[in-house]
């Protein structure tokens, strides 16, 4: 059968790819070998935010007498928090369904490959192979868990993402290798319905490495707070698993002593990588670098016709990256006239609790581009929404340009942060300076007045510290 437009892989790159372009007037079609929705509905994104709610109203319940409420004694019932989370994954990925069918969009179940002639070789469930044709093809195959040499993951006693929302039973000791976003969602969730957890890291910063310095300052000793061993600067260097339980060599990248932590399970959170094998990119030539497919502005390869978006290119590894460029891509494709992703405006959101968000330069960072910086921090301590909702951890903190005001970032740990990033994004999309974020007036009492009396505070003007 012969397509306008033919997307290999359902994910937050690929389904809302097809949608527009089903909305530009093409015929379209979409390949996927499991569920509607790909990883960041079935198993990333979504069911984890499942069980990190089911774990903060844990936490609310155990904490109710704070807030004048009496209640009984409670306990964390693990499988039905699991069973939660997967029946909200599987509603969202009926919603993906819906939305194919309004569309007027083909769905293919299977394994596409790449194959000469703009084609796509279709393996169903049953071996059968089919070829479908299409003016253009996106690849939106996305990634898996990173497997370290160390770390090599069986599902049992190593395992990734995947088997850490469905295990079994709760595991009495867990050690979480990675303290990226993966890492700490997880670390926070199993510490919160009582497993011991620890925290291993490689980079020196400790906790979600790639954030703000301060942020990672602040999230270590809130996880600390909480009874959490964080192990920064240090590597796993084997695991024992020949017992019943694993024993985990880590070594410090300080001073080389190593120590052992027995546990129940160890949770691989290195990364991601990318979906790129046996899909048909070498049989077509197409330029890849350490397994990353490579694209222009506009997530052209080099072969005419075949296209990349999401976690198969060097962008950064988010759902809601994928989606800007599955869409950007298909308006491309149709002719429109299109702007570039500016990937320095692209916010990064952390789920634990607190949660974490931040967009545009580090401190560091802008140190390092050259500007001459104001910066200003407002704690939630300060602040009368946070202090009345009972969540006074955290605090906002912003970056300015000292000679043009341009808003150059902005780092925030504390609740419901992951809701007032858009602010701020928005607001830099928009070149809006620091002095226009003063006279903006924001409602009082709310958390996103920290934003105000942090750009305040950059300006030496803030009133409430």
């Amino acid at each position: 059968m012969n397509y306008d437009l033919i997307i290999i892989g359902s994910g937050p790159g690929g389904y809302p790819a097809a949608i527009r372009g089903s909305q530009l007037g093409m015929k379209v079609a979409i390949i996927e070998r499991e569920s509607l929705g790909g990883i960041c509905l079935n198993w990333g994104c979504i069911p984890t935010k499942a069980l990190l709610k089911s774990a903060q109203v844990f936490e609310y319940v155990q904490h109710a007498a704070d807030y004048g409420i009496k209640v009984g004694k409670s306990s964390a019932d693990f499988g039905a928090m699991v069973n939660r989370s997967r029946e909200v994954a599987g509603g969202m990925s009926k919603g993906v369904q819906f939305l194919m069918r309004k569309n007027k969009i083909d769905v293919i179940m299977g394994t596409g490959k790449l194959v000469r002639g703009k084609k796509v070789e279709v393996t169903d469930d049953k071996g059968k192979k089919t070829e479908y044709t299409a003016k253009s093809i996106i690849v939106a195959t996305g990634g898996r868990a990173k497997e370290l040499p160390s770390l090599p993951i069986d599902g049992e006693k190593i395992i990734g993402y995947r088997q850490a929302m469905v295990l079994p039973k709760q595991p009495k000791k867990m050690v979480v290798v990675g303290a990226g976003a993966i890492g700490v969602e997880f670390a926070y969730f199993y510490n919160s319905i009582g497993t011991e957890v620890t925290v291993v890291e490689y980079m020196a910063q400790g906790l979600v490495p790639r954030e703000d310095k301060d942020i990672s300052k602040e999230l270590t000793k809130l996880y600390k707070k909480k009874g959490m061993n964080i192990m920064a600067n240090s590597s796993v260097e084997k695991v024992d698993t020949k017992g019943k339980t694993c024993k985990v060599t880590v070594k410090s990248r300080k001073d080389g002593s190593e120590q052992i932590i027995e546990c129940d399970v160890v949770l691989s959170a290195a990364g991601v990588t990318p979906n790129t094998e046996n899909i048909g990119l070498e049989t077509l030539g197409i330029k890849t670098e350490r397994g990353l497919i490579q694209v222009n502005e506009f997530y052209q390869t080099n072969v005419a016709g075949i296209y990349a978006i999401g976690d198969v290119t060097p962008g950064q590894a988010l759902a809601h990256v994928a989606t800007a460029e599955g869409i950007l891509c298909v308006e491309k494709i149709a002719g429109h006239n299109v702007e570039p992703i500016d990937y320095n405006n692209i916010p990064g959101c952390t789920y634990c609790i607190p949660e974490i968000a931040s967009v545009g330069y580090t401190e560091a960072a802008a140190k390092e581009a050259g500007y001459e910086i104001k910066v200003g921090k407002f704690p939630f301590t300060a602040s009368g929404k946070a202090k009345a909702a009972g969540v006074p951890e955290g605090f906002v903190k912003v970056i300015f340009d000292a000679k043009y005001g341009e808003w150059l970032g902005a780092h925030m740990i504390g609740s419901n942060v992951t809701e007032m990033i858009a602010e701020v994004v928005a607001a830099r999309k928009l070149e809006t300076t620091g002095h226009e974020i003063l006279k903006t007036v924001h409602p009082h009492p709310t958390m996103s007045e920290a934003v105000m009396e942090a750009t305040a505070a950059a300006y030496g003007e803030v009133i409430h510290l």
